[in-house]
């Protein structure tokens, strides 16, 4: 039995009171409550995607045990799964559960075990540890396996010295007296100060240590330097393998229902597909080893840094039918251009005309004219829309730093990233040698593409682990949901007739993903929902959705088998993830 009065793991979800009584509505108190524990927590183990462009399955199985064994300290619990110490290369003769395994239903994706929670004795010699708060985010991230980064640092007790075995609890979110939710932690404070003793109060931290670590840095060094690993754990409350930066380009670190979005989209080589929210590439690039890189991968977002970063997966995978362009996804559907004075647009828009001309020219000489010849259609039902928004027509165009179009273009944007930096300070930055040309996208010819994946931003309430929700409220759920729609129209004008479409997100809202599904199956007649495989999920809900404001139909009964719902606390211990699939009918 655990002593509620020592400090521990036992965190309470705070969802906006209005949210929490929509969801209690819709799933009930006791599984709603059980949702709440789940999210808390991480999944026990982690999920690996294998590059088999590069690399076979077994091969990543040796190399990870091989390289998780000498760059980190992990031992074996009785079970034989994580818990710090050195690692066996092999279980072999051993009753064991194995450390990694492949996935026995979806091929090239390995299971890398965890475990937890487990008890930790915060009590030292003298009393209670020293001890160093950090904040939800921080935290969020040691429960994945990371380390305590100085930026996370809020508050620690006095006299901190570089060695010291420090308690790790977390600074969460809570209201005021104007009901808004705050920290209210100033960084540096101190704690047991009179000042510390005002901003945090134990009993608020009691039921939020997450683990004990060595302090690499003095408390004066916590809050000096502007990075680095400030307190390096040494015990954990869940111990997963930390994955991030090794292997790469070999392997993908994704949550399970992500991969299988990927699967069940289906994507065949010489297949044109698109990815509309793309970033940071993690599905444009497995749907381009399904496809064995064959064919064309578009990936779009509205951040510039985004596309870039999505190009550099891409080249770290050696993924080459991938073509990451930046698009406002909202008005991704262009079919028609407007020009400029001398003939030639500002932006460009693309059919798969351009889509394949692109590709031949992707490895084209900077300063080379080259023409574009837009006589030829590659489908009778896309219009012949190129570059300058005519039909039969040859133009040439200057490949230059920045893009494809006859007049030279210069960004801002580099100028703008500067000022930032002087303002801000230095940070991280990325160059990416060979991607910094980007071609400028206004849009695309309806009908280019044979199957669309949308993954739009959501409210990630199925994430984990998440250590508050109370920042959703009923009109962020609401204004959430009509982005969603809103996509849901550009992708439906986007698939050719006789293609499809994958619709995912990462909430357990239903509003967000049953009720999306209602108004596209309600505004699009031509639309159907269609079997899907893999399927390793439960069924969507039916019914109705009263959020206060107004009342949407779900579901029907016939239809609920169709689409998958994984939810945090069901029994493949995932994120909470919503997947449908859609046949736009022939007209």
């Amino acid at each position: 039995m655990l002593d509620e009065r020592k400090p521990g793991f036992r965190p309470q979800l705070q969802f906006n009171a209005d949210v929490e009584a929509l969801f209690v509505r819709v799933f009930g108190t006791d599984r709603f409550n059980t949702f709440c524990q789940a999210l808390t927590c991480p999944s026990k183990y982690a999920c690996v995607r294998v590059n088999t462009l590069k690399t076979t399955c077994q091969e990543v199985l040796i190399k990870l045990l091989d390289t998780i064994n000498n760059a980190h300290s992990f031992l074996l619990s009785s079970d034989g799964r994580f818990c710090g110490g050195k690692l066996p290369l092999v279980n072999h003769g051993s009753d064991k559960a194995p450390i990694c395994f492949e996935h026995p239903l979806l091929r090239d994706t390995v299971i890398v075990q965890g475990d937890g929670p487990h008890h930790i004795d915060y009590i030292g010699c003298s009393g209670l540890l020293k001890e160093v708060v950090v904040s939800r985010k921080c935290a969020e991230a040691v429960l994945r396996g990371a380390n305590v980064f100085v930026p996370g640092v809020l508050a620690c007790s006095g006299h901190v010295e570089q060695g010291d075995i420090v308690a790790i609890s977390v600074a969460l979110e809570h209201p005021n007296e104007k009901g808004e939710w705050v920290v209210g932690v100033t960084r540096g404070t101190v704690l047991l100060s009179e000042h510390g003793n005002i901003q945090l109060e134990k009993k608020d931290r009691m039921h939020c240590y997450i683990g004990k670590g060595r302090a690499l840095l003095s408390r004066t060094g916590m809050f000096r330097e502007s990075h680095g690993v400030a307190v390096e754990m040494v015990e954990r409350v869940y111990n997963l393998p930390p994955l991030h930066g090794i292997l790469e380009g070999d392997i993908f670190l994704q949550n399970l229902p992500s991969i299988l979005t990927a699967r069940v989209l289906d994507p065949q080589q010489g297949e044109y597909v698109l990815d509309m929210c793309a970033a940071p590439g993690g599905k444009a690039t497995a749907l381009a080893i399904l496809m064995k890189d064959k064919g064309i991968i578009v990936a779009t977002d509205r951040s510039h840094n985004k596309v870039m970063d999505i190009k550099k997966l891409a080249k770290e995978m050696q993924i080459e039918c991938i073509r990451a362009y930046k698009v406002d996804a909202l008005k991704a559907v262009q079919p028609e251009m407007n020009s400029s004075e001398n003939g030639l647009c500002e932006k460009i828009c693309i059919n798969r005309q351009f889509l394949d001309f692109e590709s031949k020219q992707s490895v084209q000489p900077r300063g080379e004219i080259i023409d574009l010849d837009l006589e030829k259609s590659s489908r009778n039902c896309v219009p012949e829309i190129g570059i300058s928004g005519k039909t039969n027509a040859v133009q040439k165009y200057v490949v230059t730093d920045t893009l494809i179009k006859g007049t030279q273009y210069t960004s801002n944007a580099k100028a703008r990233k500067e000022g930032r930096r002087m303002k801000n300070g230095p940070k991280v930055t990325h160059s990416y040698q060979g991607h910094d040309a980007m071609i400028c996208v206004k849009g695309f010819a309806p009908h280019t593409f044979d199957k669309v994946l949308l993954d739009p931003p959501c409210s990630a309430l199925g994430l984990r682990p998440r250590l508050f929700a109370g920042e959703e409220t009923i009109e962020g759920l609401r204004q959430h949901a009509n982005y969603q729609r809103r996509l849901f129209d550009q992708a439906v004008q986007l698939c050719r007739p006789g293609g499809y479409i994958v619709y995912s997100t990462c909430t357990i809202n239903p509003g967000e993903n049953e009720a999306v599904l209602r108004y596209a199956l309600d505004t699009y007649k031509y639309l159907s929902l269609v079997d899907q495989n893999p399927y390793l999920g439960e069924p969507g809900l039916t019914g109705t959705l009263d959020d206060g404001v107004s009342c949407k139909e779900l579901l029907k009964e016939e239809e609920k088998h169709l689409v998958q719902r994984f939810n945090p606390s069901g029994p493949l211990d995932t994120i909470g993830f919503f997947i449908a699939k859609f046949q736009v009918k022939p007209n």
